[in-house]
């Protein structure tokens, strides 16, 4: 089994390795339909990134119909944002098994039979298995593909199409929290979720945009020339030579009696079923154990994404940096309270002036990490900088132009966002990319769902909000320390593979 699987790995190595020169003769790379891919994330990033960032109004309606505290109320929305995320490394499997559009699509129907199943809620824990579970579940199966996919298009344009399908989540902000708010005063909030999950259903149309490059994601065998242990080869062999005794080749003489061609009509016709059967069962078994196996060596292997350094310090700073980025949308209005700026405030919310400079973010952030002239881990970096500094002097601010400059350099600097599929990809090469987003998406779940907790703990010990931002613009920077180590575990890497080519040559 250990040789095996070993010949598979080498099998698999080989194959992928080919796929840059298969994609450099494909038009649909930097144009053609990869613009349609784009499209299609943009509106998977519009309706469920879009739909969790608008749960609010949702939130209050549930804490109306169903009485309970506003802490276990508020766990439905942390459970499908957070879920979203952490199930990142098992959506992986699904995408190396049957590709990135299979697995959006079913991705879209849990998602939106998630929002319709959640209408009959009795209770809040109803919510917590049809919104938080179902519905989260989905919607992870539907957001890491729509991310995968665009760095398989894309190559020389790859951040600035990362920027523009992620935009879809602040135009999704605005455009589904005014809906909700329409659909739950005209129709009530139950009413609303059913025709949000028929929005939702969407999804599988944009999941069927996600059309698989040749010789890359074609879930047959013929298409990715995937490796088939003798047995199987044997197998196919013997069944077709049978089936090729049975029926005649094509141009041959075939002067049969009739009744002999009558009584065998039947065993021949079963032979085919039975021959189509055992092909498409073996298609099958083929495909699940390379993609089990593809999956299973990424996180446990000789070749495993944690024997990399530097992606681990990535890992490590997903942990500490998304904790940091959910704080100003939490304790920004205290602070905004504590210092008597509700009336301005109210005229131009400060969390929404995060939320449009964060779409110009984006697309800019994503344009410049493309010039040939700058690395966009260095746009990375700076642009992380940036961010830590501001949520550490953000407090300091008690004048509302100078918060609101701080709020816009948030907002601009966690376009980032559009860089970390780009970087993570420049880690860990396109083969291992969905499964290494999904390490770092899942990583920054946790951060999520732990972050207003932490924040909250803060507040408690100390009885001021200030202090919220101080403790995670710290955490954020000891984030940033694990990425400026890049330098010293990369050269390490480099002097073992120029020590292991001398030999060679």
């Amino acid at each position: 089994m250990c040789s095996e699987g070993a010949d598979m790995e080498k099998e698999l190595d080989r194959k992928l390795k080919g796929r840059v020169d298969t994609q450099k003769g494909n038009t649909n790379i930097d144009g053609g339909w990869a613009w349609m891919v784009v499209l299609s994330s943009f509106l998977v990033h519009l309706l469920v990134m879009g739909s969790q960032m608008a749960l609010g109004i949702l939130n209050m309606e549930w804490l109306e119909e169903f009485n309970q505290s506003r802490g276990l109320t508020a766990w439905v929305s942390s459970l499908t944002m957070g879920i979203t995320l952490i199930v990142g490394p098992f959506i992986g499997l699904f995408i190396n098994t049957c590709g990135c559009r299979k697995t959006a699509m079913i991705g879209g129907f849990l998602t939106s039979l998630g929002w319709v199943l959640s209408a009959f809620a009795t209770n809040v824990h109803f919510l917590f298995f049809t919104f938080g579970v179902m519905a989260g579940i989905g919607s992870g199966m539907v957001y890491l593909p729509a991310v995968v996919i665009v760095g398989q298009y894309f190559q020389k344009h790859r951040a600035l199409a990362q920027g523009l399908s992620t935009t879809g989540t602040g135009f999704g902000t605005f455009l589904i929290t005014v809906l909700l708010k329409y659909l739950c005063a005209e129709f009530g909030w139950r009413n609303a979720m059913i025709i949000q999950g028929a929005i939702t259903l969407n999804l599988c149309v944009c999941g069927a945009l996600m059309r698989p490059l040749d010789h890359i994601e074609k879930c047959s065998m013929e298409k990715t020339g995937v490796h088939k242990t003798a047995k199987e080869v044997s197998l196919l062999e013997a069944d077709v030579g049978k089936a090729n005794t049975t029926l005649p080749e094509e141009g041959e003489d075939t002067a049969v009696p009739w009744c002999k061609e009558d009584s065998s009509n039947g065993t021949v016709k079963k032979d085919i079923t039975k021959l189509g059967i055992l092909k498409s069962l073996t298609r099958l078994t083929v495909t699940v154990r390379c993609g089990f196996w593809a999956w299973y060596s990424s996180y446990f292997g000789a070749a495993s994404l944690f024997t990399n350094k530097v992606f681990v310090a990535f890992v490590v700073w997903a942990l500490l940096a998304y904790c940091s980025f959910v704080i100003p949308f939490i304790h920004l209005p205290e602070i905004v309270e504590l210092y008597g700026m509700e009336e301005q405030n109210n005229i131009f919310p400060l969390t929404s002036v995060i939320a449009i400079v964060h779409i110009f973010g984006k697309i800019f952030l994503g344009y410049i990490g493309d010039l040939s002239c700058v690395s966009a881990w260095n746009v990375f970096l700076a642009s992380n900088f940036t961010m830590g500094i501001c949520i550490l002097i953000l407090p300091l601010m008690q004048v509302y132009a100078a918060l609101a400059v701080i709020c816009a350099l948030i907002g601009f600097s966690s376009g980032y966002f559009s860089l970390m599929p780009v970087v993570t990809e420049d880690l860990v090469g396109i083969k291992q990319l969905a499964n290494a987003y999904g390490i770092i998406i899942c990583a920054n779940g946790i951060s999520a769902l732990l972050g207003p907790p932490f924040a909250g703990w803060i507040y408690d010990i100390t009885q001021k909000y200030d202090y919220s931002f101080y403790v995670c613009g710290l955490l954020y920077m000891m984030g940033m320390i694990c990425l400026l180590m890049e330098p010293c575990l990369q050269p390490k890497e480099n002097n073992t593979k120029k020590t292991t080519d001398i030999p060679e040559s």
